[in-house]
């Protein structure tokens, strides 16, 4: 796995970022741009016949933008990595990102080399998440009006579940729950299966998100 190029597929309609993230991206050892369009429109079919190992959408485009392409995607590849990307750092847009599925969430003014750290990270089932839009996530969870009182859900997870889910929240990678739990990372990955049946979510984002809105761990 080491020597592969981890193939990257662009979703931007700005013509000048587009082409930067080519450059970028091709031009990366380790990295290849699988494709890059100006929208969404063919979106499944494109990843069908690309086979790209991560998706990188911009979130505001015309027709169908990138939360409507999120939803579309998760229907039929939901192991996928998808990251977003936008000069946007409205709360509600970050929610819908990752409530619609998406991986991780990053700014276009993120430097080139965290850039590709990102899609690093995502690649290998992390969550990145640029730092003044994870700020933003806990302000908004914190702000919204839960009912403390109200009764939780048993979702049934296992001491070791939540564990593993607490790391998850914490923003570590499966490599470094592995870690943590002197584990293997297949061992992760199959407790992370059994937790995204028990929360009724598809991807480590949205297990995050339910987490910090139920107050889970």
């Amino acid at each position: 796995m080491n020597n592969k190029n981890i193939s990257v597929l662009i979703y931007e309609d700005k013509t000048f970022w587009r082409d930067g993230l080519k450059l970028l991206i091709g031009g990366t050892p380790g990295f290849e741009c699988a494709g890059a369009f100006a929208n969404c429109n063919e979106v499944v079919k494109d990843i069908h016949q690309l086979k790209p190992d991560v998706v990188l959408l911009d979130i505001e485009m015309p027709g169908i933008n990138g939360i409507e392409a999120v939803e579309k995607i998760r229907k039929v590849y939901a192991e996928l990595p998808l990251l977003m990307q936008t000069v946007f750092e409205e709360n509600e847009k970050i929610f819908q990102s990752i409530c619609a599925g998406a991986n991780g969430y990053i700014l276009k003014n993120t430097p080139p080399a965290e850039m590709l750290e990102a899609i690093k990270t995502v690649y290998n089932g992390g969550a990145p998440m640029s730092p003044a839009v994870a700020a933003r996530v806990l302000q908004m969870f914190r702000n919204r009006n839960f009912n403390e009182q109200a009764v939780k859900e048993d979702y049934q997870l296992t001491e070791r579940e939540k564990n593993i889910l607490q790391q998850l929240v914490d923003g570590n990678t499966t490599k470094q729950i592995a870690s943590i739990f002197n584990i293997s990372v297949d061992t992760v990955r199959f407790h992370f299966k059994n937790i995204y049946q028990k929360l009724h979510v598809n991807t480590q984002a949205e297990a995050v998100a339910k987490t910090l809105k139920e107050r889970i761990v």
